[in-house]
């Protein structure tokens, strides 16, 4: 009651009032920007993530030496499937190529995978844009291929329009090396939201693959996907020991770890940037408090003569400063997760695909951080009150009410 009394202003306190309240709100802002930074940084390495791993992955086989293939894939992918952990283990073909639509011309990166009855379908290829896997049996000389929505765009091929693929591989001919020629029919359009998937890749069947980068029955990787992403280093461990010394074992942290460093050491950057407009409110909570003491030194000399004991009036002023964060606190919680909830719906801020790999900025706040955020803002007000609070409880009655 009496910390909630030395808050309210009166006229010749109308300066710690001000404070108080800009305190508030720089807790307020502190806790907001917190959860803000840490809901844009979940977003992106939880987008980034679960796009990725739709289009790779989580341990690909893959020789130590690249030279003609992995042969004798067969034998390998029975063993593969029956380590712990392992869903699928999918044979993939890939290569360099370009394909030339009614527009323009691109480079692509096409991809073959077994396609068909019981073969284990690619998650990126599970839920298409438009068209559908059962179309790939198409006419005599034509196979079916399913193209990123971005490379579509960029060379004017719809679904179900035919489209020529242009091997590197060629022909050797009397006038020089002339590039193969293939023709496929448009049979899907995939789109997994990240910018170079949908801009290079094109995925086919693994036969159409091998006969357009001009290779017997061998593939370049093998593709395990599990049920817990963290345990592919045990799995990839125990994949080397089956597969021998001429292939290794890559796992999805190390194809993209330059990536999951980015953003884990942006996330420490936002956490000290942001932490700073916690000690700022720290700061002021800690001259409202000094000020409030100067002010009332004469009621806690009054408090104390009374009879009031001197942890008494320290817990005054530590739930003074305890109630001001806890009011920034419960703003900031407010407004930075409205903030999320907002942005991340109607995705109001937008990004260059070709810098970003996204369209818009992703925000992903959890719950577990509200907590932490709000124990450290309350823990930095906790602290800036113990000088003033002591300093209060030092107050002489006799020294204080002399001159009354």
């Amino acid at each position: 009651m009496v910390a909630l009394r030395y808050l309210r202003a009166k006229r010749k306190q109308t300066v710690i009032s001000i404070i108080t309240v800009i305190s508030i709100l720089g807790v307020a802002a502190g806790v907001a920007a917190l959860i803000i930074a840490l809901a844009i940084n979940n977003g992106f390495q939880s987008t980034l993530q679960s796009s990725l791993l739709s289009a790779t992955a989580h341990v690909s086989i893959l020789e130590r030496n690249p030279e003609f293939g992995i042969e004798h894939w067969e034998q390998l992918i029975p063993k593969l499937r029956r380590l712990p952990h392992v869903l699928s283990a999918t044979p993939g073909l890939y290569g360099q190529v370009a394909i030339k639509g009614p527009l323009v011309g691109s480079g692509a990166v096409l991809k073959g995978v077994p396609l068909g009855p019981g073969a284990s379908t690619p998650e990126l290829l599970r839920h298409l844009k438009s068209g559908s896997l059962a179309s790939f049996e198409t006419r005599a000389g034509e196979s079916g291929i399913v193209l990123g929505s971005r490379l579509a765009d960029q060379t004017g091929l719809v679904l179900h329009s035919p489209v020529t693929v242009i091997s590197y591989q060629g022909q050797l001919t009397p006038l020089g090396v002339v590039p193969s020629l293939f023709h496929f029919r448009v049979a899907g359009i995939f789109e997994s939201g990240l910018y170079d998937l949908d801009s290079t890749w094109a995925f086919t069947s693994l036969s159409a693959a091998q006969r357009v980068l001009d290779l017997d029955d061998v593939v370049n990787t093998i593709e395990l996907r599990l049920d817990n992403i963290f345990e592919a280093p045990r799995v990839a461990r125990q994949a080397e020991a089956i597969t021998g010394p001429h292939l290794i074992a890559s796992t999805w942290m190390d194809q993209n770890r330059s990536l999951l460093n980015a953003l884990r050491l942006e996330k420490l950057v936002s956490l000290i940037t942001v932490s700073l407009i916690e000690l700022v409110a720290a700061l002021n909570i800690l001259v409202v408090l000094v000020m409030l003491v100067m002010e009332k030194h004469r009621d806690v000399a009054i408090l104390m003569s009374m009879g009031a004991r001197r942890r008494q009036v320290q817990r005054i002023f530590v739930l003074q400063g305890l109630i001001i964060g806890a009011l920034g606190c419960a703003l900031g919680l407010t407004a930075g997760y409205s903030v999320t909830a907002l942005f991340n719906h109607y995705r109001w801020l937008k990004l260059d695909e070709q810098i970003y790999a996204l369209s818009y900025v992703p925000f992903q706040s959890h719950w577990t951080d509200g907590l932490w955020v709000a124990a450290l803002a309350l823990l930095t007000s906790f602290i800036a009150t113990l000088h003033p609070s002591r300093n209060a409880s030092r107050v002489a009655p006799a020294e204080a009410l002399r001159y009354e």
